[in-house]
């Protein structure tokens, strides 16, 4: 049935019994920032978080996205075990979009976990467990604390007795849920910290893992859009004669954001988009690369918003025993997701339907609602796997474009872009230019650092600091006592968005090789030069510590061989990281990545070694390739010939250690890519004593001078 109660925002669980005689439980996750009353009217209808069957089938809806990094699986364990459930029992659900059921369904910022999930996810496990038990010693007239859990059964070992949930389910409906259910002993827990297998694994190597482009639907239709070549440029007209004469051509027409093919297939679609002769308006951006960085530079030369003051950081430096100075930047990135932007709608009278990769259901389900007029529950957002996010998914314009066709349509279509135009209308990585400063006393401590730090914000355009575009520069975890940074707005047309490790990405590229600029000022080792600054972070200086261990740093090397040393803190995890880096004949080969995580409670250490070998692979790319330029107002890149991932050729191997932790878990899939690229070049550094400031690096640019710092 189901049923109405005044639920308190302090609580989390929801309770309702299911058709057949189930449990039904819920949790309550407030999205960040939620105002309102105290109590909130909640409906609980048959479709939330946790189910128990008569038959002892356990149930468990996942709210986030699955696009890699394994919440299909974390998620249900975390509950499961709690429960005490039979994990072969357990089937796990994609959940649909919801405006308020399950909190915030956004999946970015490696936040599945963390960001308070944890202890609400094993309450709910938890608080079945408890109801159950107290079903069972009601039947056995016996007390609740002579019962335990065991693998989807209660026990009373004082009379040999035990039953399975299954059979206690109806009963237990009818029980209040318990405000503070007793949590297990983390000594206790049988599937957390184990690694295995994969909930969807058969499903994806057979094939049957839906993404978006497999969704297929009865009389459905193909579309293409065909977008400005120029960031704000929009159509003036076109003509559709040629493209219409592609068989399979059903309709060709105008969108908001440029020009929409209708096909039988998608190759039809395709082809016929390069044939209709569209004139544009290319609107008034016309910058290229060189003209963007020129005005990032004249900004740096212009005071901004403080970010950070601490002490007096122009005084240090103004008496400074040794001064530093250098110039960084960093381009545009594509997220160049291997399942290019994708979505399938169908509008009809009253109601429509999205099956779509995003990162953002709720997201999805408001801009549908939106486009089409229809009430929010009116529209139904079934999330499908993502074929990679990175933050890119997180957007609507691909869903826009999807419905507003849909719209002109009496069938379901899915919309799919061309790779070239996803490469050239993304939302991109922002460039940025850091005009640095710092100073080393006499002992060789640093006293003193200054960043203007120069890059359009991932927030908009509005006044003051971007802290995502300051992020791992205003909060690096040096105890340097005189510190400023300074934030400047560019004026720049290129559209930007998130991307994996969002502001850190580049951030930590430059900031690892600054210190390692003062390091080497000070005639330090790099690696005791930063442990020595890491008082205040004991858990990012043991990673520190243990990947110079493993790593054998300061043994002796192959000849042609260096090492380089990078960290960082990212959304509660720290990671460190040894390269070991070739430079032979103009090629840059990286040969070994020490890695040395820890992310607090781990739910499934496989996982975590997955995303911090994925996340070596991303850093590499980027920090060897990664690169887009702007040629008068629009993309020269188009597809992977011109935009290189790393090849398997090129892979390092990467040893991972995972430090045990028992603090609350912390992001995973977003730390073990910032200290890549600056590992990398300081490893450079150490074999030609060139200092790459401007990524991606380029080997014709490296001189083959000799380095001079000790220990690596």
């Amino acid at each position: 049935m189901n049923a109405i109660l005044k639920l308190d925002r302090r609580n989390f669980l929801r309770l309702g019994s299911v058709a057949g005689g189930g449990l039904l439980l819920g949790v309550y996750l407030p999205a960040r920032g939620e105002d309102g009353p105290d109590s909130v009217a909640v409906e609980l209808a048959p479709n939330a978080f946790l189910r128990i069957d008569p038959n002892g089938d356990v149930t468990i809806w996942v709210a986030k996205v699955e696009m890699g990094q394994g919440v299909r699986t974390t998620l249900p364990m975390i509950v499961a075990d709690e429960l005490d459930a039979d994990w072969s029992r357990v089937r796990v659900l994609q959940a649909d979009a919801h405006p308020n059921r399950y909190g915030r369904m956004m999946t970015v910022g490696s936040s599945s976990v963390r960001n308070g999930a944890w202890t609400p996810l094993r309450t709910a496990g938890a608080a079945a467990r408890e109801m159950l038990v107290r079903a069972a010693a009601t039947r056995w007239n016996v007390s609740p604390d002579a019962c335990r859990t065991e693998n989807g059964r209660v026990l009373h070992d004082g009379s040999n007795r035990s039953l399975a949930y299954g059979d206690l389910v109806e009963a237990a409906a009818t029980l209040s849920v318990p405000e503070r259910p007793r949590l297990k002993d983390p000594a206790a827990f049988r599937l957390i910290g184990t690694s295995i297998p994969h909930v969807d694994t058969a499903l994806k190597v057979t094939g049957r893992a839906q993404f978006g482009m497999d969704v297929r639907l009865p009389a459905m239709l193909y579309a293409t859009v065909v977008h400005p070549p120029v960031f704000g440029g929009a159509v003036r007209s076109f003509d559709a004669a040629r493209a219409r004469e592609v068989p399979g051509v059903r309709d060709v027409f105008q969108v908001s954001q440029g020009v929409a093919v209708v096909a039988a297939n998608t190759w039809a679609a395709f082809k016929a988009a390069r044939a209709v002769a569209i004139v544009w308006d290319d609107g008034a951006f016309t910058m290229s690369s060189d003209d963007i960085f020129r005005h990032f530079a004249e900004r740096a030369e212009q005071p901004g918003a403080e970010a950070r003051n601490d002490g007096d950081t122009r005084a240090a430096l103004a008496g400074a025993v040794q001064r530093i100075d250098a110039t960084y930047e960093a381009p545009y990135l594509a997220h160049a997701t291997m399942e290019p932007m994708n979505c399938t709608a169908h509008v009809q009278p009253g109601r429509c339907e999205v099956w779509v990769p995003t990162q953002n259901p709720q997201g999805t389900q408001s801009t549908a609602a939106r486009l089409t007029g229809l009430p929010v529950d009116a529209v139904t957002v079934h999330p499908t796997y993502l074929g990679c996010g990175w933050g890119r998914r997180s957007l609507q314009d691909f869903v826009t474009d999807a419905v507003e066709i849909a719209m002109k349509l009496s069938a379901p279509v899915q919309l799919v872009w061309t790779r070239e135009e996803d490469m050239q209308h993304d939302t991109y990585r922002p460039a940025v230019h850091h005009r640095l400063s710092g100073a080393v006393d006499a002992a060789g401590r640093p006293v003193a650092f200054h960043a203007r730090v120069v890059a359009s914000p991932f927030g908009g355009r509005g006044g003051g600091v971007d802290g995502n575009a300051v992020d791992g520069i205003v909060n690096q975890p040096y105890a340097i006592p005189n510190q400023l940074v300074e934030y400047m707005r560019p004026d720049v047309a290129v559209p930007v968005g998130y991307w994996r490790a969002v502001g850190p990405t580049q951030n930590c590229f430059i900031m690892e090789s600054f210190i390692d600029e003062l390091a080497h000022a000070a005639g330090r080792d790099p690696f005791a030069f930063r442990r020595d600054l890491l008082g205040g972070d004991p858990r990012l200086r043991r990673c520190l510590e243990l990947a110079a261990e493993r790593s054998g740093w300061g043994s002796p090397l192959p000849a042609g061989r260096a090492r380089g040393i990078a960290a960082v803190e990212d959304k509660g995890g720290r990671v460190a990281q040894v390269a070991e880096v070739s430079f032979t004949g103009g090629n840059v080969r990286v040969h070994r990545i020490t890695l040395v995580a820890d992310c607090g409670r781990i739910i499934h250490p496989g996982i975590v070694e997955q995303q911090m070998v994925g996340a070596v692979v991303a850093g590499l790319t980027a920090a060897l390739y990664g690169e887009i330029t702007i040629e008068r107002g629009r993309v020269k890149q188009s597809n992977f010939h011109d935009y290189p991932m790393l090849r398997m050729r090129e892979m390092p191997a990467v040893d991972v250690h995972v430090i045990a932790s028992e603090e609350e878990p912390g992001g995973v899939g977003e730390p073990g890519v910032p200290p890549v690229a600056p590992a990398v070049t300081n490893a450079l550094f150490v074999l030609t004593g060139h200092r790459v400031r401007r990524l991606p690096i380029r080997p014709e640019a490296i001189t083959s001078a000799s380095g001079s710092y000790p220990g690596a």
